[in-house]
C-alpha cells in the first residue's frame, strides 16, 4: 500500500510517500515561508521527481496534532481536500507518535516534546525495541518541570526530540540524569515517519473518510483561552 503522508504541525513542512518499509519519496521545507505557500508546490515537485501521481496513492495520512494550530489546520485541510477529490481514504496520526517513529529500529525510551509556550510542552513517551515503537504515556500538554519529574521515575536514558527538545534539555539536564538530545537529523518532523506510523496503526484500525478526519489540539488556541478568561472575569469585574 502506497501512503502519501504530510506533516505541517511545526515550522518544517514535510511530505513523503512510503510503501511497506520503503521511502519512495520525501521532501521537507523549513525556509520561513507559511505552510499554505509551500505544501502543494512541495508535494507536486516531490511526486514529479519520483515519477508518481496522486492516483498512484492508496491512502493519505497526516499529523493531526498536537502542534501549531494554524499548521495543523493547513495540513488537515489539504488532506481532506485531496482525499475528497481523489476519493481516497485518509488517516490521522499523533504528531508526537510520528516523531517517535524517527527512532523506529532503535532501542530505548524516546520522549517527543513540542514547545507549547508559557513553560509547557506537548509531550509523550515511547519505547523502542524489536523493531517496534510502543506508547508508554498518552499525549499531554504539561509544564517542563512536570515532564522532568515524570522522566526521573524511569531511571533510564531517554532521547529528547521535537522542537521542544532543546528547551527541555537545557531546563532538565542538571536534574534528570540520562536525558539526551536526539541528533539533528532525527529531531524534527519527518512525513515518512507519519506514513510508517499510519501503516502500523492501520493493522488494527480502520481508515477514515475525509469527513471523519479531525484535528487534535490538546488545549484551546490562545485567542480562545484569552476570550474565555475575559468572559470568566467579566461578571466579577462588574460586581466590583
Amino acid at each position: 500500500m502506497k501512503i502519501l503522508s504530510l506533516d505541517t504541525s511545526a515550522k518544517t513542512a514535510t511530505a513523503a510517500v512510503v510503501e511497506g518499509d520503503q521511502i519512495l519519496a520525501e521532501s521537507s521545507v523549513n525556509a520561513g515561508l507559511t505552510h499554505s505557500q509551500t505544501v502543494m508546490p512541495m508535494l507536486s515537485g516531490m511526486l514529479s521527481a519520483a515519477k508518481l501521481t496522486l492516483n498512484d496513492v492508496d491512502l493519505i495520512a497526516v499529523s493531526h496534532g498536537p502542534g501549531s494550530f494554524t499548521g495543523i489546520r493547513i495540513g488537515i485541510g489539504a488532506v481532506k481536500g485531496l482525499a475528497q477529490g481523489l476519493q481516497k481514504p485518509c488517516f490521522g496520526v499523533s504528531t508526537l507518535e510520528g516523531l517517535a517513529y524517527n527512532f523506529k529500529g532503535l532501542d530505548g525510551y524516546v520522549c517527543p516534546a513540542m514547545d507549547a509556550r508559557c513553560g509547557q510542552v506537548y509531550a509523550a513517551l515511547f519505547l523502542g525495541g524489536d523493531g517496534k515503537i510502543s506508547r508508554q504515556w498518552e499525549d499531554a500538554a504539561i509544564p517542563v518541570t512536570e515532564l522532568g519529574q515524570r522522566l526521573l521515575t524511569l531511571n533510564a536514558p531517554v532521547w529528547l526530540l521535537g522542537d521542544g527538545a532543546e528547551l527541555c534539555y537545557k531546563s532538565l539536564k542538571d536534574t534528570v540524569p540520562g536525558i539526551r538530545l536526539a541528533p539533528p537529523q532525527l529531531r524534527l518532523q519527518r512525513a515518512s515517519s507519519i506514513g510508517f506510523a499510519a501503516e502500523e496503526a492501520l493493522k488494527t484500525e480502520k481508515p477514515l473518510s475525509p469527513g471523519e478526519l479531525m484535528p487534535v489540539y490538546l488545549r484551546l488556541p490562545q485567542a480562545e483561552r484569552e476570550l474565555n478568561r475575559k468572559a470568566g472575569a467579566a461578571p466579577h469585574g462588574k460586581e466590583g
